[in-house]
């Protein structure tokens, strides 16, 4: 039982990185592909009518560890204090500029909204991949099963570590990186003209880029963290995480030379998926590593809610999942197909 809803937590997880993550590829690359104002409406369009249904898959992530690990939930939400209102407030600010950029028919409110859209997603890429990059690191657990962590202490990753070191900040900006390439590859499926070349072009730079990237953060992790190796090669479900990120990163770069572009953008979330997939699968059962002693390690076991708790809230759970995916599956066919900014309600975007 506590496997499975570690599984349901880990996937609510996913799917809300691979779809709201394109929304921060397409606010870091907002200013630099989109060169007037119709072309930067073109942009905000693509993820207009969406941005705020993705969270809603976020909000599920923190549903299912407030139900089945509540003990997690406690720890890590004061250990993260600083880090989740630093999310928080670039959540917000994302939200006020795609819905209140356009209420004003100025050229400079229209321009500040523009710097705070791609300001907000670059810091929010930014901070889930050091979030990323701290799991895998571990923190600094105590023996009662609290932690909390400074901005930054001396910049290593043992001991009494803080939010940023070496290796999160170069986790950061590979996720920044990787979220970048997976939103010009949403903008090439979505839009047309002078922003779907530039979107094109762009997405063919970063993927080259990303097998250096991911080389350099795969050796860092083995020296940051070694026995995540051996569990990854002793563990069935993450060599299926690696075949499904392989199977998208074909399908990314030879959707790019054939000009497939539905088939490049599906390979990307199946890469994202494939990496969350194998890293859930990595770490289990240890989730908040102990960098002082590994005894002190939180873990799904020791964090759950008893198994009645578990088996009452998996009754409903089904449900709630279902009409999620009924809404997610009528929104998303709503609005398929290339941008059309005539068609557009957004407001003077």
């Amino acid at each position: 039982m506590i496997e499975l809803w570690y599984a349901l937590m880990a996937l609510m997880l996913t799917i809300y990185v691979v779809l709201d993550g394109r929304n921060f590829g397409v606010g870091v690359l907002h200013l630099f592909v989109a060169k007037t104002p119709a072309e930067r409406r073109q942009v905000v369009a693509a993820i207009g009518p969406l941005w705020s249904w993705h969270e809603v898959w976020l909000v599920s992530f923190g549903g299912v560890l407030f139900v089945a690990f509540p003990r997690l939930l406690a720890a890590s939400f004061s250990g993260y204090y600083l880090a989740l209102f630093l999310i928080l407030w670039c959540l917000v600010l994302r939200g006020m500029a795609l819905e209140v950029g356009g209420h004003v028919n100025d050229r400079m409110w229209h321009s500040f909204w523009d710097v705070v859209f791609t300001v907000a997603s670059v810091l929010l890429a930014i901070l889930f991949g050091v979030a990323l990059g701290d799991l895998a690191r571990g923190v600094p657990v105590d023996p009662n099963g609290n932690f909390s962590m400074a901005f930054f202490t001396n910049f290593g990753v043992r001991g009494n570590v803080g939010l940023l070191d070496w290796y999160t900040v170069s986790m950061g900006v590979v996720v920044l990186v990787f979220l970048t390439a997976h939103g010009a590859t949403y903008l090439t499926l979505k839009t047309e003209g002078p922003v779907h070349d530039r979107c094109a072009i762009i997405a063919r730079r970063l993927w080259i880029v990303m097998p250096a990237l991911f080389a350099v953060i795969s050796l860092e992790t083995l020296f940051v963290r070694p026995a995540l190796a051996w569990e990854m090669a002793g563990n069935p479900v993450a060599w299926l995480g690696i075949l499904v990120f392989l199977a998208g990163a074909v399908a990314v770069f030879t959707g790019l030379r054939g000009q497939l572009e539905r088939r490049a953008f599906i390979g990307s979330g199946a890469m994202i998926a494939g990496l969350l997939a194998t890293g859930a699968a990595t770490i289990f059962p240890v989730i908040l590593y102990s960098t002082l002693e590994p005894e002190n390690s939180l873990t799904a076991y020791n964090t759950s809610a008893s198994l009645s708790s578990l088996e009452q809230a998996l009754v409903w759970w089904p449900f709630a999942f279902g009409l999620t995916c009924a809404y997610f599956w009528f929104i998303s066919r709503h609005y398929t197909g290339k941008v059309k900014v005539t068609e557009d309600t957004e407001g003077s975007y």
